[in-house]
């Protein structure tokens, strides 16, 4: 329904004095909406960064197939044909037993220099990379079956328990949130039940005179709006600052482990309008539970 710029104007001016009047009846309802999105914001912060690290840390994952010591060139170049065709591979590199060694020296000293040459109990190795993370267990166990391979490893348990721990944290974080929201519109529509019951003579005058049922709603709808927007603005300043500060803390150790947190800069500002945008919906939502309950219109 198309609402004329004069009258939403009245209706905003109304639905914003129906706001003073109810008083502290208001003031709950807009610190209940601010606990419940403070709690939806700190809880979307989180979430958003642990499934940035968690897929970063799964796009790490790779299988580790070592070959059967005294293979030939020949045969590894054909391992390593048959590894490429293999269902969800995306790349495989090789690293030669020497070059494992290197590694280890460079990781954990020179002490490990008198296994150089013939004394090198490493093996030759195809880094696997897999086009789905969680394929890397199924890629793993068919790489064992192939000629010529001793052994093909992708984290084992780790793998597993970081996968299981991923999904877990998606599903219960998207279902806490939908539980918080819900408790915000059952919150507000409370609310403006009040208002309605307390504008009850005036809501029948406004019948006699011929108004619309449209125009009788739209201040309800607005006054839900404004709860849901003035409570998300103590909320996006928390977590502003908290997330900054811990940001700044924080960066430094994630960036050492090769992984990283969302920049302050763009992440807050759309976590911020996502805040605002929620309060204003779950605010609306209220009020047209209320209406549709209390205003037989």
């Amino acid at each position: 329904m198309v609402v004329k710029p004069n009258v939403l104007k009245h209706h905003l001016k109304d639905s914003w004095k129906s706001l003073r009047r109810n008083g502290w009846m208001s003031v709950a309802a807009v610190s209940a909406v601010t606990v419940t999105l403070l709690l939806v914001g700190i809880f979307m912060a989180l979430l958003l960064n642990v499934n940035r690290i968690s897929s970063q840390v799964e796009n790490d994952v790779r299988v580790r197939v070592y070959v059967e010591r005294g293979t030939t060139k020949k045969q590894e170049a054909k391992l390593q044909t048959e590894l490429k065709a293999l269902k969800n591979v995306k790349k495989v590199s090789y690293r030669s037993a020497k070059t494992e060694l290197d590694t280890i020296v460079g990781s954990y000293g020179s002490q490990w220099k008198m296994f150089s040459g013939d004394k090198n109990p490493l093996n030759n190795v195809f880094m696997v990379d897999t086009k789905d993370p969680k394929a890397t267990i199924s890629v793993a166990k068919q790489a064992e079956k192939l000629k010529r391979v001793a052994e093909a490893s992708y984290g084992g348990s780790t793998a597993k328990k970081l996968f299981k721990t991923v999904d877990t944290i998606q599903r219960w974080g998207v279902g806490f949130t939908i539980l918080l929201l819900f408790v915000a519109v059952f919150l507000i529509s409370n609310t403006i039940r009040i208002t309605i019951l307390s504008r009850a003579d005036e809501i029948g005058v406004m019948r006699l005179v011929g108004a619309t049922n449209g125009y009788i709603r739209w201040p309800f709808l607005l006054e839900g709006a404004w709860t849901g927007l003035l409570g998300a603005l103590i909320p996006m300043l928390v977590v502003d600052i908290g997330y900054s500060l811990v940001y700044r803390n924080a960066g430094l150790t994630t960036a050492a482990n090769g992984y990283s947190l969302y920049a302050s800069v763009p992440f807050l500002i759309w976590l911020d309008l996502a805040l605002a945008a929620i309060g204003v919906v779950i605010g609306a939502l209220g009020a047209v539970v209320s209406m549709r309950r209390f205003l037989k219109i």
